[in-house]
């Protein structure tokens, strides 16, 4: 895979020089720096929300979290049909956790991460190291730009992340574009209701839209996602409201703030927001699984 990158260097639209803005990620990468257990074991493998099969019985301890973390990933690349032998690309792949799944459980895998901010992919080549037969690779690359060749991936996964990227319908063309014929594009997203996208289409300056989880694009509702596909020629094969099983997320992210002494009034603002609009159905959280026809 290194000398395709090296060949299609075309297709990298100057990531090096793009300005990386994501506060929540400096939070983090502070706290595994100066060696805090909870962020270690909470974050330092998966950046995401949690699936509990059953969210009333969660316990909402760290280790309940992050089994719900894994579970997560383990969703998304179910929509992906991800299989032993397939060249799989996590786009967005921040440290590694999706495919460090992949590696621990699959054989004979190609895995390719790609993540605008180096940052995070020195951690990710850090922890996770090849295993099982399976080769592993991280790349710095803009999801919108994709610096590798057509046809080339059997799965494109996109966890919890395609809400930052710059445009999502370039996205889902480059997607489509290094897929081989019959594959899947599988991500998770943040999908408004109808009655929350006038809210979220007020323009507001760029210190209060970066925020604390960065500047996040949610104007994709279902109807928006399905003439998204229609569009760039994406069947869809998986389109799963997860939501109810993501709440426990809010709980414990909750007692973790109040644990590591999180002093951003974004984080809890932001954070209170996304659990209110949550519960009350006006933002739901989605699997979607899409493949490339024949």
């Amino acid at each position: 895979m290194t000398n395709q990158l090296k060949s299609k260097r075309k297709f990298d639209f100057h990531t090096k020089n793009m300005a990386i803005n994501l506060p929540y990620f400096d939070y983090l990468l502070r706290g595994l720096t100066e060696g805090n257990e909870i962020i270690e074991k909470s974050f330092g493998r998966h950046v995401h929300w949690g699936y509990w099969e059953n969210p009333d019985r969660a316990e909402k301890t760290v280790d309940d979290f992050v089994r719900a973390t894994e579970e997560l990933s383990h969703q998304v690349c179910l929509a992906g049909r991800i299989q032993n032998n397939m060249a799989i690309l996590d786009v967005g792949c921040g440290f590694g956790g999706t495919i460090a799944h992949i590696n621990d459980n699959y054989q004979g895998v190609n895995l390719v991460g790609i993540n605008i901010d180096d940052r995070q992919l020195d951690r990710a080549r850090q922890i996770v190291k090849p295993a099982n037969t399976n080769t592993v690779e991280f790349n710095q690359g803009n999801a919108c730009a994709l610096p590798l060749p057509d046809a080339c991936f059997d799965v494109v996964l996109a966890v919890e992340c395609i809400f930052h990227f710059p445009d999502r319908e370039l996205f889902f063309q480059e997607a489509f574009r290094v897929l081989k014929p019959g594959g899947y594009l599988a991500l998770s997203d943040f999908v408004p209701k109808p009655l929350l996208l006038p809210f979220t289409r007020i323009k507001l300056s760029d210190n209060v839209t970066a925020g604390f989880y960065g500047k996040c694009n949610i104007l994709c509702g279902v109807d928006d996602y399905r003439k998204l596909a229609k569009k760039t020629a994406f069947l869809i094969e998986t389109e799963r409201d997860i939501t109810v099983n993501t709440l426990p997320t809010y709980a414990y992210l909750r007692k973790m703030s109040r644990e590591y002494r999180v002093n951003s009034v974004f984080a809890h603002i932001e954070t209170a927001a996304a659990e209110l609009f949550s519960k009350l159905r006006l933002l739901n959280y989605y699997i979607y699984g899409f493949q490339k026809p024949f």
